[in-house]
């Protein structure tokens, strides 16, 4: 159990608050370049489900809001995400999971800001570093939780080393399994590697003071690596 509530928002395709391995929804909202919509979460291609269940599943007692940008499929603009990062950030979310991106780097600039927003604020951005093999952003700054997948991870624990001169977290790209389909028939990859590595911190965080600074991410970082993964 967490010693204190915190909150979490995934940045996915919504949620599905009655899917059963969906313990709790608190709120949330959905997101185009140019408007946002209070209370309309629901996931309609379940990804965002399977993403906020993976997390659930080890980080229980926290506060889950669903902040949908993708909607008719797995895509969105840089305009919409930034949106969403920023609504997180005034709902003073405490962890942001964000399993997508852009390997476009004529967006570096307008992530680099609002990663910068989320760490002035206390709000911890987790995010993949790469995608198709090339850097994404915002996962790659050095502002962001930047997250890989390594397949010899089990789902509850968690690789560290230096790249390039900046910190990355690696977990596993499995989700929370499914009672009769196998590990390799069940959705897999980068998302989940997010998800679980988002897990992880939120359980980590926990034992931060309630101190929402900048400060909070070298916090979470030190907890994690002492963990000596």
């Amino acid at each position: 159990m967490l010693p204190r509530e915190l909150k979490v928002a995934v940045i996915d395709s919504g949620v599905n608050p009655r899917h059963p391995h969906i313990s709790s929804v608190a709120g949330g909202a959905s997101f185009t370049e140019s408007s946002t919509l209070e209370g309309d979460f629901l996931d309609t291609l379940g990804h965002g489900t399977a993403v906020m269940a993976a997390i659930q599943e080890k980080a229980p007692d926290a506060a889950y809001y669903a902040a949908k940008v993708f909607h008719s499929s797995l895509a969105t603009s840089a305009a919409t995400l930034v949106r969403a990062i920023d609504w997180c950030i005034d709902q003073n979310m405490d962890v942001i999971n964000l399993s997508l991106g852009t390997i476009n780097p004529a967006h570096r600039e307008l992530f680099t800001q609002a990663a910068a927003r989320a760490l002035e604020a206390g709000c911890l951005l987790v995010a993949a570093r790469e995608a198709q093999g090339q850097l994404c952003y915002p996962g790659c700054l050095d502002t962001v939780f930047s997250v890989g997948m390594d397949a010899e991870c089990g789902r509850d624990t968690f690789t560290s080393r230096v790249v390039d001169g900046s910190r990355v977290f690696y977990a596993s790209g499995y989700p929370r399994s499914v009672p009769g389909v196998p590990p390799e028939r069940n959705l897999k990859g980068i998302s989940f590697a997010v998800a679980n590595m988002t897990s992880l911190i939120v359980r980590a965080l926990g034992f931060v003071p309630d101190a929402r600074s900048r400060e909070r991410k070298s916090q979470v970082a030190a907890i994690l690596l002492a963990s000596g993964r």
